[in-house]
């Protein structure tokens, strides 16, 4: 297993930094929204951090309820209280601070030590902290903050009245994807034994593969929101049924019980609107080739749809500028996508697959990986 470094301390600090100033730019864009009068907007905003965190919290704490060793249900209590209030990530955070901390500035020498002081124990905590929280911080990014961010560039292309608030939120809303996406592949790294470790160039690829695709896709979207909403949410439940179906032929294992793995199934569902990735640890050449071949033509078919159908929308420079930015960050984003897979894709987990299978048992006690194992991947 690889160490915490004062890297992630910093990275996690950082993610706390944004999550807290995330909180505050969404209830001012809302504000701001209520006292204008577009109220779709606001409750739109509103409900997508809502959504996020109810989500969150549910997984949070049937996690803390499956990592409690015997009977403890006063403490139980008093974190299911916290999760009702929606504060269970913040407790999440203190660990993380607390275990992160340890590990990265107050290591101590093997000897001497007791076990649960060990450095290799400290380096675990920590880490199994900072995969919880990054697992959550996904839900978190496809659930809100990529959502948000589509309502966002939708309102500027709808209505073209710019202001200050909107941008905060945008620029908020790319940090919080930047920020989840690469601690989450640094988490996938750490906690897995046999990944390859996440060196800066190759999270710089990953960044711009999983930024620009997502970018030119939610253009896409809001292109077709623009041309008629009906038609962009048939697509998107569509194109949610597929990913569910998807979900439901890998026989994911991800929780205990059979109503939360439906409910990760449904979430999943969701992030793969938006973006592509692994749920089951397996070869993926095929299916991610699918995902975005799909995801090229829908993007094509839009913009000859409004060429055909609205050549007088076409002709107007906000469009043509929008119409070149989505095929520009579709293109230079399967480009990294390819240099990444092609160069940096830690491949050796695909030709141990039978490691992450249910039915192989043996190979998975050999390695503790926790529930990270059966979570979704890249």
């Amino acid at each position: 297993m690889m160490k915490y470094t004062k890297e992630n301390f910093i990275f996690l600090v950082g993610g706390i930094i944004i999550y807290v100033v995330d909180i505050g730019v969404d209830l001012w864009v809302a504000s701001k929204y209520f006292y204008q009068g577009q109220y779709t907007w606001a409750i739109l905003i509103i409900s997508f951090r809502c959504l996020s965190s109810l989500v969150t919290q549910i997984f949070s704490y049937q996690w803390f309820k499956n990592d409690c060793e015997g009977p403890d249900s006063e403490k139980l209590k008093w974190i299911f209280l916290v999760h009702f209030f929606h504060c269970g990530i913040f407790i999440r955070y203190w660990f993380a601070l607390k275990y992160g901390c340890q590990a990265a500035f107050k290591q101590k020498s093997s000897g001497d030590v007791s076990e649960t002081d060990h450095p290799n124990f400290i380096q675990k905590q920590a880490i199994d902290v900072m995969t919880d929280i990054n697992m959550l911080r996904i839900f978190k990014t496809f659930l809100e903050t990529t959502p948000q961010l589509f309502v966002q560039i939708y309102v500027l292309m709808e209505h073209n009245n710019h202001n200050f608030s909107q941008y905060a939120a945008i620029i908020m809303s790319f940090c919080g994807i930047s920020f989840s996406t690469v601690d989450y592949q640094i988490s996938l790294r750490k906690s897995l034994p046999d990944k390859d470790r996440f060196h800066v160039l190759s999270k710089l690829v990953y960044l711009f593969y999983k930024l620009l695709t997502i970018t030119s896709w939610i253009l896409s979207i809001s292109l077709v929101t623009l041309l008629s909403a009906r038609s962009s949410v048939i697509l998107l439940i569509l194109l949610w049924s597929c990913g569910f179906a998807w979900t439901l032929k890998q026989h994911t294992t991800f929780c205990k019980s059979k109503e939360m793995e439906y409910l990760y199934r449904t979430v999943v569902g969701i992030i793969l609107l938006f973006t592509f990735f692994n749920i089951k640890g397996r070869k993926t050449k095929v299916p991610i080739s699918v995902y975005y071949a799909t995801h090229t033509l829908v993007t094509v078919g839009i913009l000859l749809v409004y060429w055909v159908w609205k050549p007088s929308v076409v002709k107007e420079i906000h469009f043509t500028i929008v119409g070149i930015l989505t095929i520009l960050s579709l293109v230079l984003g399967i480009i990294f996508l390819v240099v990444y897979y092609r160069l940096f894709h830690p491949t050796v987990y695909c030709k141990q697959q039978t490691r992450f299978d249910e039915v192989d048992t043996e190979a998975r006690d050999n390695v503790e990986a926790g529930r990270f194992q059966n979570f979704i991947m890249q």
